[in-house]
């Protein structure tokens, strides 16, 4: 069988269909991967074995009026294109993983009678998804509730974060002192980069946990601040085995992108969510809650978050390994360590061939 995947623009809707399609091309299967050259698709696929054809597509919302009135004719340019790609290409099913990109090729495969199979990564669905879920072959999401009448089969992620040790085997007992991983992003959070070094500061010295801080392009805004609050630190520009980070870790303070919520889910870590408040639609609150309502993590919009009440919500954590535990217990329970299958194998049930 050969599915398309349609996935582009940020690492959440890319590494989700990247784990997919390469769970499809263990199984023996074909993909192609459809995207853009200028989207951050086009650096992840660099040097892997799966194949790709770029579109000439740019997303509309947020880029000005004048964007937005010539989206119409960008729409009929681009799922033009995408027919003739579909044409070519002749997938057996269509998975469309959200963003941008995943709109015309959406639109195309219905046109094109290409069974459409979507997948919505975040708890507020994104506007391409809630056109294309009336349009779905089959509609799937991450989180309870994002779309009417879709199958809950959450996101996927490595089978690396489910096979890494027990939280009760990771988290140190409280005679030592608790392991404090700082994650910006790769753009950096400016946010975390500037009140995670100030509320440490109020902590006593002897109740501080051992730092690694994460600080993305805005790097030297972290290390001006630790330096500033006289907070010893580990600060790094980018992790790039974020799942080790993760088990070497006693609490996260992070963002909550929905690749973030999932990876935090299977790993079993208790966080501090700090949603970023300019997301579209708000959606990492939203994630945020999946894992605050389950007592899994504290959810602290930014514009509450001080050095007094980030201090405040850390203090009892840092104090309390069975708190931690707790905490981490209820996010492995929230987790879906076979959404990446449940995926394929609605791909593959769809085109004909489960």
């Amino acid at each position: 069988m050969k599915v398309a995947i349609a996935a582009g623009g940020t690492g959440g809707h890319v590494f989700p269909g990247l784990a997919v399609a390469e769970r499809l091309l263990e199984m023996g299967h074909d993909v192609v991967w459809l995207g853009t050259e200028q989207g951050f698709e086009a650096r992840i696929l660099k040097g892997r074995s799966i194949p790709a054809r770029w579109l000439t597509i740019a997303g509309v919302r947020g880029k000005g009026a004048l964007t937005l009135l010539q989206a119409p004719l960008r729409l009929l340019r681009a799922v033009a294109q995408c027919w003739q790609l579909l044409r070519e290409e002749q997938p057996d099913v269509l998975l469309g993983m959200g963003g941008f990109v995943a709109g015309p090729t959406g639109l195309a495969s219905w046109l094109r009678r290409v069974p459409l199979v979507i997948h919505e990564q975040n708890a507020a669905p994104g506007m391409t998804n809630r056109v294309l879920s009336r349009l779905a072959t089959v509609s799937l999401q991450a989180f309870p509730g994002a779309l009417a009448q879709a199958e809950v089969v959450g996101n996927p992620v490595r089978s690396v974060f489910a096979a890494l040790p027990a939280p009760e085997q990771r988290q140190v007992p409280d005679s030592e002192r608790p392991r404090l991983l700082v994650v910006g992003g790769s753009q950096g959070a400016r946010a975390l980069n500037e009140r995670v070094p100030a509320a440490l500061a109020l902590i006593d010295p002897a109740q501080r946990p051992v730092v690694t801080h994460q600080g993305g392009r805005t790097l030297a805004v972290a290390e001006a601040a630790y330096a500033q609050a006289g907070v010893e630190a580990t600060i790094r520009e980018f992790i790039d085995d974020i799942a080790a980070a993760y088990a070497a870790a006693d609490i996260v303070v992070c963002r909550s992108g929905a690749l973030t919520v999932a990876e935090l889910a299977a790993a079993g870590c208790p966080s501090i969510l700090v949603p970023f408040p300019a997301a579209v639609d708000d959606h990492q609150t939203a994630n945020a809650a999946y894992l605050a309502d389950a007592d899994a993590a504290v959810l602290m919009p930014e514009s509450g978050l001080t050095a007094e009440s980030l201090a405040d919500a850390l203090l009892p954590l840092l104090s309390d390994r069975a708190r931690r535990l707790e905490m981490a217990t209820n996010a492995r329970r929230m987790a879906w360590p076979d959404a990446c299958q449940r995926i394929v194998d609605v791909c593959l049930d769809a085109g004909g061939a489960a």
